[in-house]
């Protein structure tokens, strides 16, 4: 009889093993640290989407926004770009990791990064640039 027990407390305790381990971030948790993120991405993106159209910005591979082609950029905005994508890819690492603080697991930013790079790719409008296998493509 109490073999039985034991059988049943460690079938019970690697199918919680097992549900810890396939444990997924949700990706739409919210905090007040989360919300700010993303209105001051928000606001920001007024200012990134004609240069993500015209190519002379990309999404990278890591879930962060790079300048792809500056010769797209017109003269007047080549000098503060750098400052623009600096700004953007600080947020968006700040919100990839308060996602992961959220779900109570900060080890999971680098998860929560890979699992946004994809979402940022497929939700590219049509002629924005995206990296795939370390080259730039174009949606």
């Amino acid at each position: 009889m109490t073999f039985k027990w034991v059988q049943l407390f460690v079938i019970l305790m690697a199918i919680t093993s097992m549900q810890l381990a396939y444990s997924a971030p949700n990706l739409e948790i919210n905090t007040p640290a989360i919300n700010a993120l993303k209105n001051s991405m928000q606001v920001r993106h007024v200012q990134l989407a004609p240069h993500y159209h015209s190519g002379a910005i990309g999404l990278t591979a890591d879930g962060l926004i790079a300048v792809r082609d500056t010769k797209a950029l017109p003269l007047k905005d080549r000098q503060g770009i750098n400052a623009l994508v600096a700004s953007e890819n600080a947020d968006r690492n700040k919100l990839y990791q308060e996602i992961a603080v959220a779900n109570g697991h900060p080890e999971w930013s680098d998860s929560v990064k890979a699992a946004f790079a994809g979402r940022w790719i497929d939700k590219a409008q049509h002629g924005w640039y995206y990296q795939a296998a370390g080259r730039w493509n174009q949606k």
